[in-house]
């Protein structure tokens, strides 16, 4: 099936959706004619702030809204002329758990496969228990499982009818870390399978982990769109501060030239755009002034930064964001 799959999985030209204004409110666009391809394979994050239009979006492709313009298809179906096809190509995993907590898994996964007309013989019930590590509680009340488990038996509920995509709305949220790093590397497997994965998410550091291109829904319109290293490449806003030992009332004379500036009495800040020297010609050149360095921290940009700009144009303080040096230069 995947082999006859078109180059992109999903394509969306000029997609729009309208809501009618009650009590004499003007008509809001929760869409407002948006394009967007995901390609075969990918690994794709959709982000936005809350109201920007995501469940709308995710709610088209999934049948459960009626858009008002605008094409959609899905894995080469045209939602319009061909909805059981663009429909039978797609599962979705919603924010909320929907699972029937009297049934077992193995139960549950067997149910959504039929409801989907897919034969004995061709389910991947004990596929998807094993891959999604549930093969332990396949045939216990799922009333019994973790919160993480319940979330893993969403996504393999959704990939029951071997669906060529798979939404993720959301797919860890009130999951621990522990649990939400596990369901990482297991969504990571379902795409090196060959799954085409949409993910949204309010995790950032999630979308940057697992996510090869990225587009942000602001206010019903795409405001980027892009793959993921070209997105952070756009913030030049990379940064080493040192502490030393002593007050300073200004930068000292030889580090001036290089770019250094004085943010706060023991605190000097060197823009990475003007590391000109080594990371060894650059401490040295403090330590000629009988300073002593007692904190090394580096700022780089990150997906925040990328969110922040494109929804509110602008980026949080640097000081928020420390990480290991060697990571800057």
């Amino acid at each position: 099936m995947l082999e006859s799959m078109p180059t992109n999985a999903l394509e969306i030209e000029g997609l729009a959706k309208r809501y009618k204004g009650k009590r004499g409110l003007d008509a809001r666009a929760a869409l407002d004619r948006i394009d967007l391809v995901v390609p075969r394979g990918s690994l794709f994050g959709l982000l936005g702030p809350n109201g920007a239009g995501k469940s709308t979006l995710i709610n088209i492709l999934a049948g459960l809204t009626l858009k008002s313009a605008g094409s959609v298809r899905i894995c080469g179906a045209d939602l319009d002329l061909n909805e059981r096809r663009a429909k039978g190509s797609i599962g979705v995993v919603p924010q909320e758990n929907n699972i029937d907590t009297f049934f077992t898994p193995r139960e549950l996964l067997e149910f959504q496969a039929g409801l989907y007309g897919v034969p004995p013989k061709e389910r991947i019930t004990n596929h998807l228990l094993e891959i999604l590590s549930l093969m332990d509680m396949a045939d216990a009340p799922s009333r019994r499982l973790s919160g993480g488990m319940r979330r893993r038996l969403m996504v393999a509920k959704a990939m029951a009818h071997r669906p060529p995509i798979l939404v993720l709305d959301e797919p860890t949220a009130g999951v621990d870390i522990e649990q939400r790093r596990a369901l990482w590397a297991q969504i990571k497997q379902l795409q090196k399978a060959g799954t085409t994965i949409l993910l949204t998410t309010h995790y950032l550091e999630e979308a940057q982990e697992l996510c090869e291109s990225l587009a942000i829904l602001h206010e019903g319109r795409i405001v980027a769109n892009d793959t993921k290293d070209n997105l952070l490449s756009q913030l030049d806003n990379k940064s080493l501060t040192i502490t030393v030992d002593r007050d300073l009332r200004d930068v000292p004379p030889n580090l001036r030239p290089h770019g250094w500036i004085l943010e706060a009495s023991r605190r000097l800040k060197l823009p990475a755009s003007k590391a000109a020297l080594s990371l060894g010609q650059m401490m040295l050149s403090v330590q000629v002034n009988g300073l002593n360095i007692v904190d090394i921290v580096t700022y780089e940009a990150n997906l925040e930064d990328v969110f922040m700009k494109f929804t509110q144009g602008s980026a949080p303080d640097a000081s928020s964001n420390k990480q290991a040096f060697p990571t800057l230069f």
